[in-house]
């Protein structure tokens, strides 16, 4: 596995882990909602733009996808 494999892996745990925090979700539930509302392959097409903001704009902006998606987490 590549250094930027692990890199973007560790990089979206640590989103995953904040945007749980921030809608008091358990890793898992954050987890089962970003990747069941598309947020996934959004932060894989979108990496290079989304690791340069702060993990703050991330979690509102992974929020606001998945609510266009169908999402209700508020």
């Amino acid at each position: 596995m590549s250094e930027l494999t692990i890199h973007k892996i560790d990089f979206f745990v640590a989103l995953i882990s904040e945007f749980a925090e921030r809608y008091h979700l358990s890793g898992a539930d954050a987890y089962r909602y970003i990747s069941s509302h598309g947020g996934v392959e959004m932060f894989e097409e979108n990496y290079d733009i989304l690791h340069t903001l702060s993990f703050s704009d991330m979690v509102d902006g992974m929020a606001a996808f998945c609510r266009r998606k169908g999402g209700m987490v508020a």
